[in-house]
């Protein structure tokens, strides 16, 4: 069965730092474009950051831009998102998701071939 599993998510103080894993299960990474994704209580799905299959090739969204690094080991079958200077707006769900026809930059996971159950991070003030 082909599966994502998000961890690496926890309690974590301002300013401090978080490494999220998402291994694949059942199926070979790297076939997809990868994108991590999160939902903050009452509010809407925001995308954060993609990478392309061979991993030379990032992008993310402004507010973590230079805080946050996405990352891939296809020989691991995982993608990572390192994310330091942590803050409360960051504490969210987040979910890796995939898609095998290019990179993409949705919020919403349904829009993707795949994806993950999340992971719960918590920045406090």
């Amino acid at each position: 069965q082909a599966q994502l599993v998000e961890s690496g998510g926890g309690l974590v103080q301002t300013g401090g730092s978080l490494r999220l894993s998402c291994a694949a299960s059942g199926f070979t990474l790297s076939r997809y474009y990868m994108s991590w994704v999160r939902q903050a209580p009452g509010k809407g799905p925001e995308w954060v950051s993609a990478i392309n299959i061979e991993g030379g090739i990032t992008t993310y969204t402004d507010s973590v831009k230079d805080r946050f690094t996405i990352a891939r080991d296809n020989t691991k079958n995982t993608v990572y998102l390192q994310m330091n200077s942590l803050k409360p707006e960051d504490t969210a769900l987040y979910y890796c998701a995939g898609d095998q026809r290019h990179i993409t930059r949705a919020g919403n996971i349904y829009e993707y071939d795949i994806w993950g159950q999340g992971t719960q991070v918590t920045v406090s003030s």
